[in-house]
């Protein structure tokens, strides 16, 4: 009864949301009715609502990479790598500032600082021997905060002018094609789960997708109540954490991980304005790719306002790939630059 309740509240959160023409309705409409669920009655969801909800929209943000798509993503590549170590630098540079916030160490902190999503800085944490609690409450509080900012900014910009070639054709929905995706998606994300990769959920069914669509065709596109539905998972999912314990279990903590949030909503989206003047890539993509958040979050922004959808998951793939690639040794270099400096 608890799921089904859970779930009801969530799901109708979506649809007033959704009602009120809210960006990223569903999913914010969903975790806002969670957490107000949370604070009052015991709430429950099944342990793969999240995972599932991920496989459902890395398939669907595949299908939309055909070869004339995936070749202007790919010439927009400078921009884009440059953008992801932009955010990691950010980072680096608020990590002092947390760590006096927070009155954490500053290996921690910098953690907790950089922009990496849920799913994937805890995990990088933890290789580095940071304490992972911190960082994970910092990454979700990191996430409200640019679910409830980003989306409704950049819906007052406005739709972009000449990115055509960043928006494929909508495809007619067919249901073997689909189902091919989601099992084959979820076979890749088992296996990259079996290799300890991060965020398996999504990048192993994108990745299938997106192999499928540039190597064959697309095998189908994606009816709306799916996606809908899939971003009902993930708002509730995220809803259900802010819990009272979880939120006020540590103030200072909860202080640092707000004010450092919006202060890097803020700096990235100056930052991400501009890269966009100076490469001529569509503001809003730009911003959507740039902003701190999660991948699924900012795409399904980028795909409810009819933003360029494979130029922002390209902004988000690679920071991903770059968090896990220069994320440690970044912090090892400024750690020895500082010893050098004291010395």
């Amino acid at each position: 009864m608890q799921i089904l309740l859970t779930l009801a509240v969530a799901s109708l959160g979506g649809y007033v949301f959704s009602l009120l023409h809210v960006p990223l309705a569903w999913t914010i409409g969903a975790m806002v009715a969670a957490a107000v669920l949370v604070w009052s009655k015991p709430v429950s969801l099944p342990a793969h609502t999240r995972p599932m909800a991920m496989v459902v929209l890395g398939a669907s943000f595949g299908v939309g990479f055909t070869p004339p798509v995936l070749a202007a993503v790919l010439s927009s590549l400078p921009t884009i790598a440059g953008a992801g170590v932009i955010t990691v630098m950010c980072g680096l540079a608020l990590t002092p500032l947390f760590a006096r916030m927070a009155g954490l160490s500053l290996n921690t902190s910098y953690f907790c600082a950089v922009p990496g999503g849920i799913a994937v800085m805890p995990v990088l944490a933890e290789r580095a021997g940071a304490e992972v609690p911190p960082v994970a409450f910092a990454q979700t509080v990191r996430m409200v905060v640019v679910v409830l900012t980003i989306p409704p900014a950049v819906a007052l910009l406005g739709n972009p002018q000449g990115a055509s070639a960043f928006h494929p054709e909508p495809l007619a929905v067919y249901w073997p094609g689909i189902a091919l995706l989601l099992v084959l998606g979820v076979g890749v994300a088992l296996a990259l789960g079996r290799l300890k990769a991060a965020n398996p959920w999504l990048i192993g069914p994108l990745l299938c997708s997106m192999a499928i669509t540039v190597l064959w065709h697309a095998p189908s596109g994606f009816p709306q109540w799916m996606t809908n539905a899939a971003q009902v998972g993930m708002g509730a999912g995220l809803g259900v954490k802010l819990t009272r314990q979880f939120l006020l279990g540590s103030r200072r903590l909860a202080l640092a991980s707000l004010a450092s949030s919006l202060l890097m909503v803020v700096l990235l989206s100056a930052v991400a304005m501009g890269l966009a003047a100076l490469s001529g890539l569509p503001a809003e993509a730009v911003v959507l790719g740039l902003a701190p958040g999660g991948t699924p979050e900012m795409v399904i922004t980028a795909a409810t306002l009819e933003v360029a959808v494979p130029l922002v998951l390209g902004f988000h793939l690679v920071r991903m790939l770059i968090n896990n690639l220069v994320v440690g040794p970044f912090w090892d270099l400024a750690t020895h630059v500082a010893a050098a400096i004291r010395s």
